[in-house]
């Protein structure tokens, strides 16, 4: 009897006792170790393109070369398109977790929305997750490719974060920026994003007409930081990552920059996202640096690159290197 008394204190204390503080697995990311090089591929020039290393889904590329840009005096350029790592997203599991920067923050009274399980019908089916998006124009500090046109003259910047937006903590309150959501919240629209998880899985392409899809993590509304359906800590900060780009299209933070039409000299804004033109490569806890799917299609299965990169402790917050496609026209 002492020894059953003993077990069910035990049991009682460790059912009080408040959880364990998350870690914040923060640790600055290396842009030449951590960053999948291979992934600038495929290059085109005009309707010509070449790669190296895995063969990864392209959007169409002008056919023609040569590309004319008005001005004065009107210049003539080749049309030219790459993958470029152009942006950072951090998905943490706690408010001030600076992910892929290496550092934390104390929000104090604005460390709100604290990821945790939601619940639906009485059981754990989701999460909740604060985010940051960082400019992060990789190739113009590293001098890979000198050219004005094609390269935005942007320096770093964090540009967003979810902590001290309201919007971003409550799925009712973001309607106020995408009010769209409330006609795709039932199950035909859903269904229908199965073809694009077959699509982009199978290595092609984002289906456009699809715009409230994300492949196989399901929908992209509502636009915050709430994941309906939580099966693992990269497919969950995968879902996240896709919708904060929606979310920086919709807030004109983000603009196109993947086209295979003349208009090739600047960047035009476009407030719903084009899929089509991101590519997103895990980096934290653990990077995917190599192969045919370290840096996948928007929506794509997450089951190729999840193994061993969540683990209790120091691996579960996440970051994510979006690598955007560019079509310019280079002088």
């Amino acid at each position: 009897m002492r020894r059953l008394r003993a077990i069910f204190l035990a049991l009682c204390l460790a059912l009080a006792a408040p959880p364990a503080a998350a870690i914040c697995n923060a640790r600055f990311l290396n842009p030449i170790t951590e960053v999948c090089w291979d992934c600038i591929f495929p290059i085109s020039i005009g309707g010509f393109s070449f790669s190296i290393g895995g063969s990864r889904y392209d959007p169409p590329n002008p056919s023609f070369p040569i590309c004319f840009c008005p001005g004065l005096p009107p210049r003539i350029g080749l049309a030219i398109g790459l993958w470029e790592p152009a942006r950072l997203i951090d998905v943490a599991n706690e408010a001030g977790c600076f992910v892929n920067m290496g550092f934390e923050l104390d929000f104090g009274l604005f460390s709100v929305g604290r990821s945790t399980p939601t619940s639906l019908y009485g059981t754990d089916t989701g999460s909740k997750w604060q985010a940051h998006y960082y400019l992060y124009p990789l190739i113009s500090w590293l001098g890979v490719i000198v050219d004005g046109l094609c390269l935005q003259n942007t320096q770093f910047d964090i540009a967003y974060i979810s902590e001290i937006d309201p919007l971003w903590q409550n799925a009712e309150l973001t309607n106020l920026i995408n009010p769209e959501a409330i006609l795709f919240a039932n199950p035909i629209a859903q269904a229908a994003c199965a073809a694009e998880c077959a699509s982009t899985s199978a290595g092609g392409a984002t289906i456009p007409g699809l715009f409230w899809c994300n492949g196989c993590q399901g929908g992209l509304y509502p636009i915050s930081g709430d994941v309906n359906s939580h099966i693992g800590g990269i497919q969950a900060s995968q879902t996240v990552s896709a919708k904060m780009l929606a979310r920086m299209h919709r807030l004109l933070l983000a603009r196109q920059t993947q086209n295979e039409s003349s208009a090739l000299c600047e960047n035009d804004l476009e407030p719903i996202i084009r899929k089509q033109q991101y590519r997103l490569q895990v980096t934290r806890p653990v990077p995917s640096t190599a192969g045919r799917y370290a840096c996948s299609t928007l929506g794509a299965s997450t089951q190729f690159v999840d193994f061993r990169r969540e683990f209790p402790r120091a691996g579960e917050s996440f970051g994510w290197l979006i690598w955007r496609k560019r079509n310019c026209c280079a002088l």
